[in-house]
């Protein structure tokens, strides 16, 4: 689906900043929308907003439904009268500009617990709303509200080290276990509908200053998720330990001579077709109900993934399994509609993934981090660029900064991009890049925010390959100014995308 030429900031909302310890969809987000619809932007891309696991990854969440609590608004609740000033008195001093996950995690649960309890007090005012939405979202709701229960009940231990009846969900072990943790259950989802609520309000404001949501799929999900847990055939198992059977990961390439092994369980896609790719389908439609622009990341492994036996330390001794990735397109596109959809077709690409992406007309991604070592002949130079379908950007959560990557150069690597920019515009290699992205063909273009304020290496948002230290970045209160929004526009409109 080809999309009107236009450009956006990459910004995941942890990393706004507040008092709170991390970015949230409150009043400081609104200004950033503000700032993208002042400065002539139209996209706000994120990262997956699900519930962090493991080294707090957007990308490893403990559902791939359900919202990010720690986004939530404790000034929207002292709005709703569900807090009190005195709750947001004597706040901790919190880093500023990274988020220590674990102290506003600790932080936020208390106010959230007294929110929930002054909630329950009120619940016939709000009775009707908070039951249609646990009706709606039902059918992940449930097994999520009761997973989360589950865990924090066994000190955060994975579904598959739980007692084996409601590890696997014997019915009798499912009604205990739901009548002794009502109180919890009820917790996670008072949690859920206050995300949902907050974030739908967000949206509708974006929306209605001409700004687009541009969200991000992981095409996997965690091992130790709520889904994987209550949907076990459609992920590749081991009957006996509940472990992943054939996990997920790449092979060796030039970046690393035994791959990546992820350790999330691959599909059984076999049995995904016979259901009709029901998960998916509500997978999809309850992301777009909250976004408006879906990345899907990883897009090659609906085409074909690299599947890897359990036991194994590293992703060498795996093999290459066909999906089903043109049925399941056929299939969104016939219950939903044609989709706004991007093809994360970044590593590995082979004809067969390129023709899936062109076959439904997705945007892949150009990254010009990747554009100036390999000749005249980079597909990621702009004037390679086949079609306008194509997203441009400077760099990804996954990237250095463009300060940072620029500065890792070799002085005979600079020269190469100085060379096919022409010389600089005088305020930083930062902006030259911005320029490049957005005098492209491409459609769309993309820069961090990091890329905007010139930081360096110490603002990279994700060292791929590391489990620790990624994700907390968060930029500094008044970082954004009046100049750097007014030099934006101005680059947006020299290169035709401001809004029409």
């Amino acid at each position: 689906m080809p999309f009107p030429r236009s450009s956006g900031i990459l910004l995941h909302p942890t990393s706004l900043p507040g008092r709170y310890g991390i970015g949230d969809v409150g009043p400081i987000a609104y200004q950033f929308i503000d700032f993208l619809r002042d400065s002539g932007q139209q996209l706000w891309q994120i990262l997956p907003f699900g519930p962090t696991g493991f080294g707090n990854s957007p990308y490893l969440s403990y559902s791939a439904m359900a919202g990010n609590p720690l986004l939530i608004s404790p000034d929207k609740l002292l709005e709703e009268e569900l807090l009190t000033p005195t709750d947001l008195e004597s706040l901790p001093q919190f880093p500023v500009e990274q988020v220590d996950f674990d102290a506003v995690k600790a932080f936020k649960w208390d106010l959230f617990s007294k929110a929930c309890q002054n909630f329950k007090e009120t619940l016939t005012e709000e009775e009707n709303e908070f039951e249609e939405f646990c009706r709606n979202k039902s059918y992940w709701l449930d097994d999520y509200a009761l997973f989360m229960a589950i865990k924090e009940a066994h000190d955060g231990e994975s579904w598959h080290k739980w007692d084996e009846d409601i590890a696997r969900r014997q019915p009798e072990a499912l009604k205990q276990w739901h009548e002794k943790l009502a109180d919890q259950i009820f917790f996670h989802k008072f949690l859920q509908f206050q995300f949902f609520r907050q974030w739908s309000q967000l949206k509708q404001y974006a929306n209605e200053q001409g700004i687009k949501i541009f969200g991000d799929v992981a095409i996997y999900v965690a091992h130790d998720s709520a889904d994987v847990w209550s949907h076990p055939e459609i992920f590749c198992l081991d009957g006996e330990t509940g472990e992943a059977s054939l996990m997920a990961g790449v092979p060796p390439d030039y970046f690393s001579s035994t791959g990546q092994l992820w350790g999330n369980p691959v599909y059984n896609w076999e049995r995904l077709e016979q259901n009709g790719f029901n998960w998916w389908v509500q997978r999809v439609q309850s992301i777009l109900d909250c976004i408006d622009i879906m990345r899907i990341d990883h897009f090659r492994g609906l085409q074909a993934f690299w599947a890897v036996a359990q036991g194994e330390t590293t992703a060498i001794n795996g093999r290459w399994i066909e999906a089903p990735g043109e049925a399941l397109f056929n299939l969104l596109n016939e219950k939903l509609g044609q989709l706004p959809i991007i093809a994360e077709d970044l590593g590995l690409i082979t004809p067969e993934v390129e023709a899936l992406r062109d076959k439904f007309e997705l945007p892949g991604m150009k990254i010009l981090h990747f554009a100036f070592d390999s000749g005249p002949d980079n597909p990621y130079l702009p004037y390679n660029y086949s079609t306008p379908n194509w997203v441009a950007y400077t760099g990804t959560h996954d990237n250095d900064t463009t300060v940072g990557w620029f500065n890792q150069r070799s002085l005979q690597g600079q020269a190469r991009v100085i060379s096919y920019i022409g010389g600089t515009m005088g305020y930083g290699i930062h902006w030259d890049l911005i320029q490049v992205a957005l005098a492209s063909v491409a459609n769309q273009a993309i820069f961090p925010l990091q890329d905007v304020l010139g930081l360096g290496s110490e603002a990279k948002m994700n060292q791929p390959s590391t489990s620790e230290g990624n994700w907390a970045w968060r930029f500094k209160p008044g970082a954004i100014t009046d100049e750097l929004r007014d030099r934006l526009r101005s680059l947006t409109e020299i290169y035709g995308r401001l809004p029409r």
